[in-house]
């Protein structure tokens, strides 16, 4: 038994035949069974580290696993009765581990995969060193990472790559043992705490955009070598016959940004390569391919070195997109290719939507859209740049969620991830999992609070208490150690390292901050209210207290200041003294005035007399703010002159700002959707 799970004697974590084959590696697990009959019932579970592909008898069944600290590793559990035969079966598993830590994982200098077989109640398989194990060695280990976020652009030459999955794997080499079930490396496993995702294959038949040109020689970067044939095609009619020397693009309008994974099936000399590539947004009415020189670092291309004859061609990781791009390189043969997209969706049981009037109807298919497709293994706030979960944008994507389904998964996975990653100082990650110090938000942690609190009206959670009681001591060591961190004025200054917020508004993050002391002030109020309801004691209600009377020094003579003396407060900051009780009565009223006015002037820039505006996600606080003044109206025509702006140009998913000219911002951003909720 490890952390709820009950494992079977004998299932150990299997590595790789060479303990250093770690950077970028790509490990072919094999394994036999013989079965007499055809079982009347068969699960199959399985974790890896970090990613595994799943076959059975020559057919894909699925990818996993879930997302997971080393500290508690994620089983998935698939019923596979029929992909089970009488006679011979053939299980393969291909599993990647880039050999670094990024902002969905966190690495430990192995790679792994542990699993049982059960067949009608009893255990017929386990990983050990009866199982076959061997490199795939197709796969180059000399690679560029995709983004500042992710794993390695994929480089792979079919050539040398075989029919694995099938073929006779008697001569490989033994998969050697890495550590039993619990041990130092991997210290538990734990049940897939989210729903298993659904995989469905689309043609791609009609594409957006033709082009061919003369093809480039090619370098150590894919995506470079994309972008310089993109820059030398013309549009036009791609040729039946490729000749050599030429390269066509084929390039294919999915309709809106979700994950996904390009695929194609085609004939090749062998030799010539194939590029896929990635993108999510026009510029100008062309096709925008990221630059790697901008924030992101953004170099979503991967490259496939091609074997003689008819081929399946398509990558291991799903990326995510709005537009398919596949170029070719010519090798005197018709290729003949058939383009296809792996789509995968994490299944959730749906309310109807309501209906609404005009152009708020709009809105919410578009962040309906939006919230579906930013569910992977929990909340993502982005489907193409990043896939990462942030701690701080669960607030308002489980806002979102929440609108249309009951399923509490997302949410509570978010909160228990968030609790298991505290460190030593009782500060929480703000990506999950993530080892991120460069990224480390400060009011993040009082998001962890937030979401703590709305257990208690989350429509799926029977016993919001019991989650309360789960994590006390870390959110006990949390706000013990944010105290530590008033100064003598008794505001938080922020830690050093750390971010104030993390958002795009262009407001002040001058210290003693107010927009940070706030969201501090509101933490504090959430956990002395649960406090009370589940008999704890605690000094939180004195500390906000305290904490309001010290911003009082943010306010001057004209109105209330970012930092005192400094900047006249953000719109966020004006919300935030009516959502924490700061200001009352005509004074509240009249913020709010100042907040609605504000959203309506649809100038994003900023205006002079006007409070800064706030980015798309600050808006859920605006709207709280709003709704303690029980001026929901206003909410609604403020989504109706800002969401419905999107929906009047068209986009099927809400931005991540205002304007998403930023060369590496995203056209589907899940915090940006938060207005289902409020519909």
């Amino acid at each position: 038994m490890t952390d709820g799970l009950s494992v079977p004697e004998g299932a150990v974590w299997i590595g790789g035949a060479h303990p250093f084959d770690l950077f970028e590696t790509y490990l072919n697990f094999r394994s036999d069974i013989t079965l007499p009959v055809v079982p009347v019932h068969a699960v199959l579970r399985l974790a890896a580290d970090s990613r595994y592909r799943l076959w059975i008898n020559g057919v894909f069944v699925g990818r996993g696993a879930e997302r997971s600290w080393p500290s508690s590793m994620a089983v998935d559990e698939r019923a596979v009765t029929d992909h089970l035969r009488p006679g011979l079966n053939r299980i393969a598993v291909q599993v990647y581990s880039p050999g670094y830590s990024h902002f969905s994982y966190v690495h430990r200098g192995a790679c792994g995969l542990i699993g049982w077989l059960e067949v009608d109640g009893k255990v017929a398989l386990t990983t050990g060193p009866q199982w076959k194990v061997r490199r795939d060695t197709s796969w180059s280990d000399r690679v560029e990472r995709v983004s500042i976020y992710g794993t390695g652009v994929e480089d792979r030459d079919l050539r040398m790559g075989g029919d694995w999955v099938e073929a006779d794997a008697s001569d490989w080499e033994a998969a050697r043992v890495v550590q039993e079930a619990a041990g130092p490396i991997w210290e538990s496993l734990r049940p897939r705490a989210t729903a298993l995702p659904e995989e469905r294959v689309s043609s791609l038949k009609s594409p957006w955009q033709l082009r061919t040109g003369p093809a480039v020689a090619a370098s150590g970067d894919p995506h470079a070598d994309l972008r310089e044939i993109f820059a030398t095609s013309l549009s036009g009619a791609v040729p039946v016959l490729l000749p050599r020397g030429t390269s066509s693009i084929w390039i294919f309008d999915l309709g809106e940004s979700r994950a996904c994974l390009g695929g194609v099936e085609l004939t090749a000399a062998g030799g010539e390569r194939l590029l896929i590539s990635y993108a999510e947004k026009l510029r100008d009415g062309e096709l925008l391919l990221p630059d790697p020189s901008t924030y992101c670092r953004m170099r979503p291309t991967d490259r496939f070195t091609l074997r003689p004859g008819r081929q399946v061609v398509e990558g291991f990781t799903p990326r995510g997109a709005r537009y398919l791009v596949f170029a070719l390189e010519g090798g005197g043969v018709a290729p003949a290719p058939m383009f296809y997209a792996r789509l995968p969706d994490t299944p959730v049981v749906e309310r109807p939507l309501p209906r609404h009037p005009g152009v708020l109807q709009g809105v919410a298919d578009m962040c309906r859209r939006t919230t579906l497709n930013c569910l992977q293994d929990g909340f993502v706030d982005g489907v193409w740049r990043e896939s990462s979960l942030w701690l701080g944008d669960v607030v308002a994507q489980d806002w979102a969620l929440r609108g249309i389904s009951d399923d509490p998964r997302p949410l509570l996975f978010a909160i228990d991830m968030a609790a298991s990653g505290a460190d030593a100082e009782g500060l929480l990650p703000s990506v999950l999992p993530g080892e991120v110090p460069a990224y480390a938000v400060t009011d993040y942690n009082f998001s962890w609070v937030e979401l703590l609190a709305g257990c208690a009206t989350h429509p799926g959670i029977e016993d919001a208490q019991a989650v309360w009681q789960r994590h006390w001591g870390v959110l006990t060591r949390m706000l013990e150690r944010m105290a530590s961190l008033r100064g003598a004025d008794g505001l938080l200054q922020n830690p050093p390292g750390r971010r104030l917020f993390l958002d795009w508004s262009p407001m002040s993050r001058a210290e003693p901050n107010l927009t940070l002391n706030l969201r501090y002030l509101n933490a504090l109020r959430l956990a002395a209210l649960m406090a009370d309801q589940v008999g704890r004691t605690a000094d939180w209600a004195e500390q906000a207290g305290d904490l309001t009377r010290a911003l009082q020094g943010h306010k001057a003579p004209d109105g209330w200041r970012e930092s005192p003396g400094g900047e006249a407060a953000s719109q966020l900051g004006l919300a935030l003294l009516i959502l924490t009780g700061v200001v009352e009565g005509q004074e509240a009223t009249a913020l709010a005035d100042r907040i609605v006015a504000r959203s309506l002037d649809l100038r994003d820039g900023p205006v002079d007399g006007q409070p800064a505006l706030a980015s798309p996600f600050m808006h859920h606080y605006l709207f709280l703010a709003l709704q303690r003044l029980d001026r929901r109206k206003e909410i609604h025509a403020i989504i109706a002159a800002r969401w419905g702006r999107w929906v009047r140009e068209g986009r099927p998913t809400t931005p991540e700002n205002w304007s998403i000219d930023f060369p590496d911002g995203s056209a589907c951003h899940g915090f940006a959707a938060h207005p289902l909720g409020w519909l």
